[in-house]
């Protein structure tokens, strides 16, 4: 098809014009029955908003998808490109995408009246035919739909009541386009008010212009709970005008939000070679995300996105790959000590609450640490006040070792080698973790693990101290404080 360059060659080729909603419908149809992936690398929506997208599609509906942020929203929308003709012809130099057997500008009507079938065709192809606009208060009616052109006015010697003098705007050249409006409810009601007629009868109006442009567009909106209270809101008119209203959420699983981040991540062929990671961190990587979602810190209606947890996973390699260059080794794995590096990635994805302001954002994130840290810990090792086996307290060679004045100190940088020594010289600690099934090749992994989760159940006390964590028995360190 691409070969046909005239009105006269499209003609004889059987060519039939059809809508954009009705194009997507056709090839959604296709790919269902052909059990074919419709949007790939979308996670954890195949049973919640998935299926009700291609709902909406097969109905022919425009969509509003609402959901906290970092629910991937946008990326659904972008994704709608893949349901499109791979090309579609166009009116050569028309500035309305116009189809050449149903033109809809003065320009293409004009030049086909002159030309005939010897008008010029070219062939637009799928990716050109998504138009995204994030939605921001000075956005203007100009912007989205059109307004005067006082210098086309003046170049071509037109009055202001000639349709050849308007500028059209962004959803006008969006004609048999995806129109994509992110964040609605930041636009102005005003500006909302100028799509009513776009979304209901398919036309725009422009000052005083009578004018009507049967646009055949595919809109979809994205929109924020949060901003209906906080900064804006979708006017209710525009609401009813949009047939489907789909809800996003987060994922519903430890193991699917893994899936996710180890998805999107971007990592560089050196970390993933020389960079072991434990599946344990990881789902701690993932817990942290799950505690902030729940935590009384943080505002429940800003959310907590999913790039929490991937600019996590990509902090948590990179300190590690800091460190292991800093002690010129080839390889290492991942410690708990290297979280201090996700903590800048925390601070600045999380939205508090008065109470977590006060905290502070450090805090906050040490915190969501420490919660995480702590519901691990009870996956893989007994309760601390639960832990005899047998009569014998599992933690008590540790607790004894501890209280003899014994301190043990992770270096943030520190070797593997001074890893592994620090750990050994605990007492008991091994014989921990030779007590549950973990794989050996993570022994020492799990042997700091449980002291950190010590820690968070007040067996032993941990403190920052500049670039060490140290661990302590809690009563020596309260006594400590009295002194």
């Amino acid at each position: 098809m691409q070969k046909i360059k005239t009105l006269g060659e499209l003609k004889a080729s059987g060519y039939k014009p059809q809508s954009i909603k009705e194009e997507l419908r056709k090839n959604l149809i296709t790919k269902l029955q052909k059990k074919e992936l419709v949007f790939e690398g979308i996670l954890g929506f195949d049973d919640t908003v998935l299926p009700d997208i291609e709902r909406a599609i097969l109905s022919r509906h425009n969509v509003l998808l609402l959901g906290l942020r970092g629910q991937a929203k946008t990326r659904i929308a972008r994704l709608l490109v893949h349901l499109l003709d791979e090309y579609i012809p166009v009116v050569t130099g028309s500035e309305l995408n116009d189809d050449p057997l149903q033109p809809l500008s003065r320009y293409a009507r004009d030049l086909i009246a002159e030309k005939g079938d010897d008008t010029p065709v070219e062939w637009m192809h799928r990716d050109e035919r998504y138009v995204e606009k994030l939605a921001t208060p000075d956005v203007s009616v100009a912007d989205l739909v059109g307004d005067v052109d006082p210098i086309k006015a003046a170049t071509l010697k037109l009055p202001y009541s000639d349709e050849r003098v308007i500028h059209f705007g962004l959803i006008p050249r969006a004609h048999r386009c995806i129109f994509v409006i992110n964040e609605l409810p930041d636009l102005q009601a005003r500006i909302q008010v100028s799509l009513f007629n776009i979304l209901q009868e398919g036309d725009i109006q422009i000052r005083g212009f009578k004018l009507r442009l049967p646009l055949d567009i595919q809109f979809l909106f994205t929109a924020n709970p949060e901003d209906y209270t906080n900064r804006g809101s979708i006017i209710t008119p525009l609401k009813d005008r949009v047939e489907s209203q789909i809800l996003t959420h987060y994922p519903k699983t430890i193991e699917l939000a893994r899936s996710i981040t180890q998805q999107e991540a971007k990592l560089s062929p050196t970390q993933e070679k020389n960079i072991q990671v434990a599946d344990v961190l990881k789902d701690l990587l993932e817990q942290i995300s799950f505690e902030a979602r729940e935590s009384e810190f943080i505002d429940e209606k800003s959310g907590v996105s999913a790039r929490l947890a991937i600019a996590g996973y990509e902090n948590l390699l990179s300190t590690a790959e800091r460190r292991m260059l800093i002690n010129g080794e080839k390889s290492t794995a991942v410690r708990v000590t290297d979280f201090w590096g996700v903590i800048p990635a925390i601070t600045g994805k999380v939205e508090l609450v008065y109470e977590g302001e006060q905290e502070g954002p450090y805090s906050i994130a040490l915190h969501l640490l420490g919660e995480a840290v702590k519901k691990q810990f009870l996956t893989i090792f007994p309760h601390p006040d639960r832990s005899n086996d047998g009569g014998r307290d599992l933690y008590s060679p540790i607790r004894m070792w501890f209280s003899d004045g014994n301190i043990v100190n992770l270096f943030n940088d520190g070797d593997d080698k001074d890893y592994k020594k620090q750990l050994d010289s605990v007492a008991g600690l091994g014989r921990l973790v030779d007590s549950v099934n973990v794989p050996k090749a993570d022994r020492y992994l799990y042997m700091e693990l449980a002291l950190h989760g010590l820690a968070e159940f007040d067996v032993v006390t941990k403190e920052v101290v500049e670039s060490k964590l140290s661990f302590r028995d809690m009563l020596a360190d309260m006594l400590g404080d009295i002194d």
